[in-house]
């Protein structure tokens, strides 16, 4: 499993280069937005990798304390519509 998604993360870092140099080539250009893209999906293929080579409890762990972190950021953007809002 592990060497598949090695795999993948070489082929989406590779993929993400090549994209670049032919948006480059095509005089298209390269805007920051773009280039933050091609980092979140490799960084996207990193912590899924990591994600299943936990174990499972420390797995349940991570995705509850993921679920709970946007429940936080849910509530805590309602405060500040309602704050502002005033």
């Amino acid at each position: 499993m592990a060497a598949i998604l090695i795999l993948v993360l070489v082929l989406a870092i590779l993929g993400s280069i090549v994209w670049m140099i032919v948006r480059a080539i095509k005089n298209q250009g390269i805007k920051a937005h773009n280039i933050s893209y091609a980092l979140s999906i490799i960084a996207g293929i990193f912590t899924y990798g990591y994600i299943l080579s936990l174990d499972y409890p420390i797995l349940v762990k991570v995705v509850a304390s993921i679920f709970l972190g946007i429940i936080l950021i849910i509530f805590g953007a309602i405060y500040q519509r309602r704050r502002s809002a005033r």
